[in-house]
């Protein structure tokens, strides 16, 4: 089992983690499956997907962590948290904070991941221990709460999701991003079952991201 440190690390360096939705398991399988293939390691199977539990499960059988980290999403309370680190995510995920959720992760030693959008949702988020804070929605807080965000929380590591796309990412990394969640730009031709455009996409920010990376 990989240690907190080890996991934390692992989605950092992901540079991107693919935000996977769908209307049936076998679509939010697919299409994960296609972001992988494309090159994008870091996975959030949101658990609005049908049996998200099951796809988890089925994609730490086909990958290893290395090519695949996948993690769980839209994770609003702590059973929903339980199942999904039962099912082997290895990351949890969430659109808000839950001090719940933050404990039952602190204390399996996952982990956890909050959406913030205030000062106030951040210092609680790091208050219970999280060491990576979705940022969220970017499209509505705007590239500059990053780096503002730096100057009283100059520790936070800020996952930004929302309003990512392969046109702005550079500016979310030089702003102070440390990772970029990507969903409907990268994965939304999985809705009309173009998962080939899908694996498109996903090479493409692979390509983005490893451009970015080699310019540091």
């Amino acid at each position: 089992m990989l240690q907190k440190v080890e996991a934390i690390t692992k989605v950092a360096n992901s540079g991107v983690v693919a935000v996977v939705r769908g209307q049936s398991k076998e679509e939010s399988l697919k299409t994960a499956i296609a972001c992988i293939e494309g090159g994008i390691s870091g996975i959030e199977l949101a658990f609005t997907a049908p049996h998200a539990d099951e796809t988890i499960a089925e994609l730490n059988s086909r990958y290893t962590e290395d090519e695949a980290f996948v993690g769980a999403g839209t994770v609003l309370d702590p059973t929903t948290a339980r199942v999904a680190i039962i099912a082997g995510a290895k990351f949890i995920v969430s659109p808000s904070f839950n001090k719940d959720v933050a404990m039952l992760c602190n204390l399996y030693a996952i982990p956890y991941i909050p959406g913030c959008m205030t000062p106030t949702d951040i210092q609680e988020a790091l208050s219970y221990g999280s060491d990576i804070i979705k940022l969220f929605p970017g499209s509505v807080v705007g590239q500059n709460m990053v780096s503002e965000l730096h100057g009283p929380f100059p520790q936070a590591s800020l996952m930004v999701t929302g309003g990512v796309s392969l046109d702005n990412m550079q500016e979310w990394f030089d702003k102070g991003a440390t990772v970029l969640g990507a969903g409907g730009n990268l994965v939304g031709p999985a809705k009309t079952g173009n998962f080939d455009q899908v694996k498109k996409n996903a090479q493409a920010y692979r390509k983005q991201i490893d451009i970015i990376k080699s310019s540091k």
